[in-house]
């Protein structure tokens, strides 16, 4: 598939107030396709985070929580198996239909973008959805990660800090978290990319990052409607979300994380 503009999306977590505003904005771009990477139902709206995708479009690449969510219910079959009570919760959340859907998801997806060529979308690195990449990613760790990948372009997700970087002859960017973001500041992060001029904003980069805002106090209302066992801490991130610069160190001193 090729397409002169692509919106990307990641880790909308199940809030479902700040997709909604997001999927309106990008009534008005028009963008020829949508890609979400990975993290799409795990928090505490899953089923109205669903039902909003309904009809559309939307090429989904599956992330760590996604896979969670199937591989928590298959172990909690056995009555003897131990989860914590948001992961039961979480898993009670999603029925049957829902979890086969996650399962499809496929872990990555390619497309070719004017302005950008071959784009790879995966969640965490194209070898581990739960890979932590960020600025500070050693290059030889990157390197690593992208054997066997042609792409020019690696879109990126996991870490819910947008950035961009060019190395190793490639471009990584990552458009931030939708519904759970570690920017410093409140908002709904994502990413338009095509050919330079593509988009609305000024700037002449193929790849413009975006921030949507949307209505934190409805977040609120709707979370502590949910059930969720986190819907405290789910809040307070909403609202004093951690800096790019906690969220990279602590990543980097992981590299992996689940």
């Amino acid at each position: 598939m090729r397409a002169r503009r692509v919106a990307v999306l990641a880790d909308v977590h199940g809030n479902a107030v700040a997709l909604a505003a997001v999927l309106a904005e990008l009534e008005r771009e028009q963008p020829d396709a949508i890609v979400h990477c990975g993290d799409l139902t795990w928090g505490p709206l899953p089923g109205e985070t669903l039902d909003l995708l309904a009809g559309l479009d939307v090429l989904l690449v599956r992330g760590n929580a996604d896979r969670s969510v199937t591989e928590l219910a298959e172990r909690l079959q056995d009555p003897a198996a131990e989860a914590t009570p948001r992961e039961r919760w979480m898993v009670a959340q999603h029925d049957a239909p829902m979890r086969a859907l996650l399962a499809a998801f496929p872990p990555t997806v390619e497309l070719e973008v004017d302005g950008l060529g071959a784009v790879l979308f995966c969640h965490g690195s194209p070898r581990s959805d739960e890979e932590l990449v960020t600025v500070e990613t050693p290059e030889s760790r990157l390197a690593d990660a992208l054997e066997g990948t042609s792409a020019g372009t690696i879109a990126t997700a996991h870490t819910h800090v947008r950035y961009e970087r060019q190395v190793l002859g490639k471009t990584f960017f990552s458009p931030g978290s939708v519904g759970m973001p570690y920017e410093g500041a409140p908002g709904a992060y994502w990413a338009l990319l095509g050919a330079a001029g593509a988009g609305t904003g000024t700037g002449t980069s193929p790849i413009e990052h975006r921030c949507t805002a949307y209505d934190l106090d409805e977040a609120e209302r709707r979370y502590q409607k949910s059930g969720d066992p986190f819907t405290a801490e789910m809040i307070e991130i909403l609202r004093q979300p951690p800096t790019p610069a906690e969220v990279i160190a602590h990543a980097e001193s992981l590299a992996f994380s689940g």
